[in-house]
């Protein structure tokens, strides 16, 4: 939802741009960044230090968020680091999922590990079927919305690793991660519709 939001702040966005760009880092290092937090993030969900865990993940979803407003800033929003961002969140989503999977999570319907799988494969569905309806020509702009989007995701998984801060059992942290699967999975099916209905009025 908050993809849909962010035209409204389109001139916040060219402040923090003016802001960031004067630490002289481009817009492919702070990729490098988000991906250098995810994995200290990673190490922390496995030693289950949930603070510094949450921090590094919240950093790097920030570094992510500022790359493609420097590139934009920069004139430099090319294809390359469009794909190359891409592809970089999904190692991020796929490497904090990973270290969940080191947590002792309880056994809820299913094992712990069955609804980190499904919570990975609605997050890259998600993100595949928007970059197939473009690819396969089915949609002229970028699909957006949904239920949920990647920065809610990522808030959602902290919170979720906050919950085990606060509940040695996991069980929270456990139902979160369920809800997420289910939101995460609409989106996806969401996506598919809207290419379908796009389509369907060319």
């Amino acid at each position: 939802m908050l993809d849909k939001k962010r035209e409204s702040f389109k001139e916040e966005e060219k402040k923090i741009g003016r802001i960031f760009n004067h630490l002289g880092i481009s817009p492919n290092q702070w990729t490098l960044i988000s991906v250098l937090a995810g994995l200290i993030s990673l190490y922390f969900i496995v030693k289950q230090y949930f603070i510094f865990a949450i921090v590094f993940f919240l950093i790097s979803g920030f570094a992510d968020y500022l790359n493609g407003i420097i590139a934009r800033h920069r004139d430099v929003y090319t294809k390359l680091f469009r794909y190359f961002d891409t592809v970089s969140d999904r190692y991020v989503d796929g490497i904090v999922l990973f270290g969940m999977l080191f947590l002792p999570l309880p056994n809820i319907l299913f094992p712990g590990y069955v609804w980190i799988f499904l919570l990975l494969f609605g997050s890259l569905t998600t993100a595949f079927v928007k970059a197939a309806a473009k690819e396969k020509e089915l949609v002229i702009k970028e699909l957006k919305g949904g239920l949920i989007t990647r920065a809610e995701r990522i808030l959602l998984i902290s919170i979720a690793l906050f919950l085990g801060t606060i509940d040695a059992s996991f069980v929270w942290t456990t139902y979160l991660l369920i809800f997420l699967v289910i939101i995460t999975n609409f989106t996806a099916l969401q996506r598919i519709f809207s290419a379908v209905r796009a389509e369907g009025k060319q």
